[in-house]
């Protein structure tokens, strides 16, 4: 029983970021925006948070200072691939380089430093119950922000007005401008969010997950992160179980080492992005429905004038 809990619980813990992340690039793909810079604002992030923490002492601070650096990050992509009509790809690509090396100039004095993570909720004889109560009531603050992003994207995105919008503007930008909408307004609005919850997924690691930041740290979360949104087939529902299922295979690749399985560990790492053009193959094939991908994703927008 303790074994299954401990399993669970860092399977929750290794999905948290992936959720946070991919929540973000979602809203930023269903505006029609394609940004492949989620690793390196994540990365920024990652360094700004420790760093914010450790000067502060604040673990919501931190989280703030994290947050802030995804936005600034996204606007720098906004200004590039949105204002200047720079192909989106390229700039994305171009963000990540550019995080990893800023975040390891932010964070160089902070390496071998070490901060209280954060904090777990602790209801008096409700934790405390086997299985349950450690899982779903002694979890960290970041774990429940998760769910509660994914949740308030879906309303957002299907039960109002605005993001009814949005997801025109991501479908048919021409007709949403002739409509009178604000296509690239709202699309940097999308990136902006993008960006917050790029830089509070990175901050989560050295606030919560491991209490100190090292250069690298996010090891490819980004990318699995936009990997998990072409899984989901850009639904937030399918977005939790996919950001739990890659979890498990993360965590459970170095459970299988420890159990001496014989299955290599590469292959195991792979198995996210199997899955993901596995789906993509099956999603091209499907005769009805077909992909649920914006029809105008990563297309630049020019406005006539």
């Amino acid at each position: 029983m303790e074994l299954v809990e401990a399993i669970i619980l860092s399977v929750l813990a290794a999905s948290t970021p992936l959720l946070i992340a991919a929540t973000g690039e979602l809203v930023t793909e269903r505006s029609g925006v394609l940004n492949l810079g989620v690793e390196g604002m994540m990365i920024v992030g990652a360094a700004c948070g420790f760093a914010g923490a450790w000067l502060t002492g604040s673990v919501f601070i931190g989280a703030l200072f994290g947050i802030a650096a995804g936005v600034l990050m996204a606007l720098i992509f906004a200004l590039m691939a949105l204002g200047l009509a720079v192909n989106q790809v390229a700039t994305g690509l171009a963000l990540t380089i550019l995080g990893v090396g800023l975040s390891g100039l932010i964070g160089a004095g902070f390496v071998g430093e070490r901060i209280t993570p954060a904090a777990h909720l602790s209801i008096p004889g409700v934790t405390d119950i086997p299985l349950v109560g450690r899982v779903l009531f002694g979890e960290d603050g970041f774990v429940y922000v998760s769910i509660a992003l994914v949740i308030g994207v879906w309303w957002f995105l299907y039960r109002t007005r605005a993001g009814l919008i949005l997801r025109a503007c991501g479908d048919n930008h021409a007709s949403a401008h002739a409509l009178g909408y604000p296509v690239l307004r709202i699309r940097t609005f999308a990136v902006m969010f993008g960006g917050a919850c790029a830089g509070l997924a990175g901050a989560y690691l050295p606030l919560a997950y491991t209490p100190f930041f090292i250069p690298g740290m996010t090891a490819g979360r980004g990318w699995i992160a936009l990997a998990l949104v072409v899984f989901s087939s850009w639904r937030p529902g399918r977005l939790v179980v996919g950001a739990y299922l890659f979890g498990a295979v993360t965590i459970l690749q170095l459970h299988a080492q420890g159990w001496g399985i014989g299955i290599p560990s590469q292959f195991m790492s792979a198995l996210p992005y199997l899955a993901t053009v596995i789906v993509l193959v099956l999603l091209s094939r499907a005769r009805s429905g077909g992909s649920t991908a914006p029809a105008a994703l990563g297309t630049v927008f020019v406005p006539d004038r």
